[in-house]
């Protein structure tokens, strides 16, 4: 099994672009600076070892978890085992679609999809595992045939497309029936100045803020169950499963 055999039929059926080791179906419009950002040629260099671990940081405040244990947190909101197909959207450099190969061995299957031409670049040359696929398409409107995937993952991304609840639509139709998502995204804080200086940042950068019961009442709303929450400084952790 590949990411090609599990592209939607108006894809799969026509020649196809993998000239950069990757399938390449083209990217998204910009939402703003922080999008065009992933586009450069500077951020994918640095975004695991530095860029990354200290936007988190900085959101989820020092007593937040850290960059390694996000990479844990979200295998264990997905439930993931031995044989799954995962779905990674938004997979920049590819660091969470790596970590997440080894949790379904050889015998499972990891596809990270991503807009960002460089950032895919360099997770192309910085992958080895044989059950990793890359795919370079819209994750508002995910390429993919329905019910194609145990487990999706949408970390530190979901704020910053033009259309988060079409991406989650998205998202649940390429689930298996009983599949789990996990999310780690902004939350608005509860008090007016710090609301204030995170909305005012949010305009700037082209990011979103959520209200901290959104994203949650948000699957709720798409049949999803047993949703989890964790809020870390102005971020949140959310799991939940796709009722069967």
């Amino acid at each position: 099994m590949s990411a090609r055999d599990l592209l939607a039929d108006e894809y799969r059926h026509g020649e196809l672009n993998t000239r950069a080791g990757y399938i390449d179906l083209g990217g998204i419009p910009s939402t703003g600076v922080t999008q065009d950002l992933m586009e450069s040629s500077v951020v994918p260099v640095i975004y695991e070892r530095w860029w990354r671990p200290a936007l988190g940081r900085v959101a989820k405040g020092v007593l937040g978890p850290g960059y390694e244990e996000e990479k844990r947190i979200a295998r264990l909101m997905m439930g993931i085992s031995r044989g799954d197909g995962v779905l990674d959207v938004a997979c920049g450099t590819g660091n969470f679609t790596r970590y997440f190969s080894k949790a379904v061995g050889p015998e499972g299957l990891v596809v990270g999809i991503d807009g960002s031409e460089t950032m895919l670049a360099r997770a192309i040359d910085d992958t080895a595992e044989d059950n990793v696929d890359y795919v370079r398409g819209d994750a508002q409107d995910l390429p993919f045939r329905d019910a194609s995937f145990d487990a999706v993952c949408c970390f530190a991304a979901l704020h910053i497309f033009d259309d988060p609840m079409r991406a989650l639509d998205s998202m649940c139709r390429v689930l298996t029936p009983g599949g789990r998502v996990a999310i780690f995204t902004s939350a608005q804080g509860r008090t007016a100045p710090v609301r204030t200086a995170i909305g005012l940042a949010g305009r700037r950068s082209g990011m979103k803020t959520f209200e901290q019961e959104e994203i949650v009442d948000a699957l709720l709303e798409r049949g999803f169950a047993n949703v989890t929450q964790r809020i870390a400084g102005v971020t949140q952790f959310v799991g939940a499963r796709l009722a069967a």
